[in-house]
């Protein structure tokens, strides 16, 4: 059985900052993986694999110059959102398929400062 909480927090300035340097690397990762994405899908290949997609977005961005900061947040989150991105193409494509009951779902949309800021964390038994 798998549960789900959800919780209000207050933060202090000092945590909101910390929060917000999270949620604008977990975006920036989102909407970079989403534009592999839909360049493959366009040039007719097939789209990479999650593996691939961390490689690429994730370890190999953190030795950029440009994505180095990515370093400072904690890197379950970013594959977290990876996941996320995988479930909701596999979502659209069982849609457009017909294979998903309910109405159609429209691909995934790129993440922007304005919309709901989330991160999620997996829970690490040791």
């Amino acid at each position: 059985m798998k549960a789900r909480f959800r919780y209000r927090i207050y933060p202090t300035t000092g945590q909101k900052h910390q929060l917000a340097k999270l949620f604008g690397c977990v975006r920036v990762v989102w909407n970079d993986s989403l534009t592999c994405c839909r360049e493959k899908y366009k040039s007719g290949e097939k789209k990479p694999i999650n593996s691939e997609l961390q490689k690429l977005f994730i370890t190999s961005a953190k030795k950029t110059e440009n994505r180095e900061w990515l370093s400072e947040v904690s890197a379950i989150p970013l594959q977290q959102s990876l996941n996320d991105l995988n479930q909701a193409y596999q979502n659209f494509f069982k849609s457009t398929k017909g294979q998903r009951k309910g109405r159609p779902i429209k691909p995934p949309i790129f993440k922007s400062k304005k919309s709901k800021q989330t991160a999620r964390f997996t829970l690490v038994r040791v």
